[in-house]
């Protein structure tokens, strides 16, 4: 059986990634995706998410064998104790991580080698929207700014290119800048006989 020379270009097998890519074109099907989260108050602003199982590739995913869990908690001035990060943080972060993910993918698909890339998020929220005290201010974001540093062995064009589709492809910057619908419902305690 011939060798298939492994390629890697910022830490990715493009060989597979592009054979990925064929496979989705050929049977759609495999790019439908579900991902979980299970979250449980603690006390406070103190809860808990676990992150675990999920759906891809037309089955259910076994990869993990322990979950990912995460504190989320507020700082004293927002009535906590720093029990983690607050959710608007971990949006940041989830923001921040999608983006370069999605920038080192899309560069690679690209034949572009990254040398150093960091990202610096700020976002401004006024809690009066949260607190239901004024309602002509927003309940969350007003504005985020992402400053991305990156070096390159492409043109500074190349580059701008590359940003401008990533804005646009990676899945939590286009959740976080168009409409979601997103359903809360309160799950019925089941009377037991």
């Amino acid at each position: 059986m011939p060798s298939q020379e492994v390629t890697v270009l910022n830490g990715l097998n493009t060989s597979q990634m592009f054979d990925t890519i064929d496979a989705i074109k050929t049977q759609p099907s495999l790019a439908q995706f579900q991902f979980r989260a299970r979250n449980t108050w603690i006390n406070g602003g103190e809860n808990r998410s676990t992150i675990k199982g999920f759906y891809g590739a037309n089955r259910e995913d076994d990869s993990r064998t322990e979950p990912f869990v995460f504190s989320n908690g507020e700082p004293p001035v927002l009535l906590g104790a720093n029990e983690g990060a607050n959710p608007v943080e971990f949006l940041l972060h989830a923001l921040a991580g999608c983006v370069t993910t999605t920038t080192v993918l899309h560069a690679a698909a690209r034949g572009i080698h990254i040398e150093e890339l960091s990202t610096e998020l700020e976002g401004e929220i006024d809690v009066q929207g949260l607190l239901g005290l004024d309602d002509t201010v927003p309940v969350g974001y007003q504005q985020i700014r992402i400053k991305m540093h990156i070096k390159a062995d492409c043109t500074d064009e190349e580059l701008d290119n590359l940003l401008a589709f990533t804005r646009e492809h990676s899945p939590v910057c286009n959740t976080v800048c168009r409409p979601v619908p997103v359903k809360l419902e309160r799950v019925k305690n089941q009377a037991t006989d």
